[in-house]
């Protein structure tokens, strides 16, 4: 045993260890992008598709009340230019408190301030109830994008008077085409 022993270590002590040489050198400049020819992750030029689940709080009629509901936008940025953010946004909300919900239809425009993107909304609103016909109405906000996006709003519905609405969009990117 010992004899077997001395006879294999002998064979693997003469056997050469071999140590692979460097990483070749590049043969050309890096590419931005990489290989795959994406553009790189810090450009956020692009046009989207954000879905959002949108939670408020509504001063209308005299009183509080808080909705919940959804939105989905459809947003072009460009990061670097005045107008950094065009688009639109369809969504609707349930009340907490009273019946019914609403449905609107926004513009959006954004620019960048104190890096981050700001801007305002405007558009139409469906007032909806299962007690009274439809209600049209408009609206006009600001909001800012800070990971969430925080909003506040004014406007009047005809038959309920003005309101007044402060709340947060959670905006999540579901799809995006790259700017060329």
């Amino acid at each position: 045993m010992l004899a077997l022993l001395l006879l294999v270590g002998k064979s693997v002590a003469a056997d050469p260890v071999v140590i692979a040489p460097d990483i070749p050198p590049r043969s050309g400049p890096p590419t931005a992008g990489g290989p795959s020819g994406l553009p790189p992750t810090w450009n956020l030029d692009g046009t989207y598709l954000w879905l959002a689940p949108t939670l408020a709080a509504s001063w209308i009629q005299s009183q509080w009340d808080s909705t919940v509901g959804g939105s989905a936008a459809v947003v072009r940025i460009r990061e670097h230019e005045p107008l950094g953010l065009v688009g639109g946004t369809f969504g609707g909300s349930l009340w907490a408190a009273r019946n019914g919900g609403r449905i609107w239809l926004d513009a959006l425009a954004g620019t960048e301030l104190f890096g981050h993107m700001a801007g305002v909304s405007a558009g139409p609103i469906l007032e909806l109830s299962e007690e009274a016909h439809p209600r049209a109405g408009a609206s006009v906000g600001v909001w800012a994008f800070a990971g969430i996006t925080p909003f506040a709003r004014v406007g009047s519905v005809t038959g309920l008077g003005t309101f007044a609405e402060i709340g947060v969009h959670i905006a999540l990117p579901v799809l995006r085409t790259h700017a060329h």
